[in-house]
């Protein structure tokens, strides 16, 4: 029996937590002489990268792809999940003969910083006291994520990336390695984001925070020390989220109201319309996965994100003079992401003189649009991808 196939014969949850120290993936781990600075302020060190990789680095290490994830993904974008058995979150675009075609480049993908599958966040353990860090972890920015990123591409031995791509809080963190690693950046695929978070997204988080911080397991942050866990409140949290990734039309498609396994209703609040009972499935197999004090560390770095505050309120700063070549994606049901947060973008890299590209494309499915089934976005990315490795010679 492999060690992946034991980890999942482990509750979930239990499971899940082994992964925050000693995660199935390969890790690196930074000591006292490589600390990572913070935008709060100081430094965390030691610190851990957890990630996978997929296809051969070639031999002038031109044709390495970074992989970055939204908020509730990690580094399993294109292999078999160790805690749910299910397959990677982007195994529809990533793979051999995809687009992101992992016969042809060197695929990267790690788990964030404030992360819980393997880099340090607040369920790993804090080397001084020996527990887990809980709240006493530094809040974490999009940029400290990308900073780390940066460090283990300096261990892998990569100089430039032939691409960088991400979808959401991906998105935020490809534009983010535009901005402050312009010459380690060939070409940026920056999907479904935005150059900062809106008030509106913020407030959503908001909500889903103090679901979990009003679940009286949380325990001021220290529910794995106290052997409790806030499992209904970081739910309710995904819930709501869940309810922002998709669209009205999708919901309409897909439930209507449709009544869950019965023939009226019940007059209760009972799970009448499968709608209901669907979204409580999406939040009861979410806490199985993720650390409740994870969603507040990373939900609050996708609050932080603005990109142009960094460069002087003018976002065309933040990429003045660069040569990385873009392509930005939209969906036009995507209303947490809109295609005028991605209208912004580009506008802003054609006043820097940026080579652009950029599509909108038709879809119902929402936000989640770009990690369904969309042959039009697959086509996109893989002529993006191909062109970009055609114009440094990788085959």
């Amino acid at each position: 029996m492999s060690d992946t196939t034991a980890l999942r014969d482990l509750p979930a949850y239990e499971a899940a937590r082994g992964e925050a120290d000693h995660p199935h993936s390969a890790v690196v781990r930074f000591g006292a002489d490589k600390p990572l600075a913070l935008d709060a302020g100081g430094v965390l060190t030691p610190f851990q990268i957890a990630y996978q990789t997929y296809g051969t680095l070639n031999a002038a290490r031109a044709n390495a792809i970074l992989l970055c994830h939204a908020l509730s993904g990690d580094q399993h974008a294109a292999n078999v999940h160790p805690v749910t058995g299910k397959p990677g979150w982007w195994e529809t675009l990533v793979g051999p003969g995809k687009p992101i075609d992992t016969e042809r480049f060197f695929v990267i993908a790690s788990n964030v910083l404030g992360g819980c599958l393997g880099t340090t966040g607040p369920s790993s353990t804090n080397p001084a006291t020996g527990q887990p860090y809980g709240l006493d972890l530094p809040v974490v920015t999009i940029r400290d994520m990308v900073r780390a990123q940066a460090m283990l591409i300096d261990h892998l031995g990569i100089e430039k990336l032939l691409a960088v791509v991400g979808g959401s809080m991906g998105g935020m963190q490809v534009l983010q390695w535009a901005a402050s690693y312009p010459e380690r950046v060939f070409a940026a695929m920056p999907i479904a984001t935005a150059a900062r978070h809106s008030a509106q997204n913020i407030a959503f988080h908001e909500v889903g925070r103090q679901a979990v911080m009003a679940d009286p397991e949380w325990r001021g942050g220290r529910y794995l020390t106290e052997g409790t866990s806030p499992r209904r409140g970081l739910a309710v949290a995904r819930m709501a989220a869940h309810i922002t990734y998709m669209s009205d039309s999708s919901l309409h498609r897909k439930f209507g109201r449709r009544l869950q396994d019965r023939d009226g209703h019940t007059f209760s609040f009972d799970a009448d319309f499968q709608v209901e009972s669907y979204l409580r499935h999406q939040g009861e197999a979410f806490v199985d996965r993720f650390d409740a004090n994870s969603y507040l560390y990373v939900t609050r770095a996708m609050d932080y994100f603005d990109l142009a505050a960094e460069y002087g309120g003018v976002l065309a700063n933040a990429f003045r003079g660069t040569t990385t070549r873009f392509c930005l994606v939209s969906f036009t049901s995507d209303w947490l992401f809109t295609t005028a947060d991605s209208r912004a973008i580009v506008h802003a890299l054609n006043a820097a003189g940026a080579q652009v590209s950029f599509a909108e494309i038709e879809s119902d499915k929402g936000h989640d649009s770009f990690l369904l089934d969309e042959p039009e976005f697959f086509a996109i990315t893989r002529g993006f991808i191909d062109s970009a490795a055609r114009a440094v010679g990788v085959t």
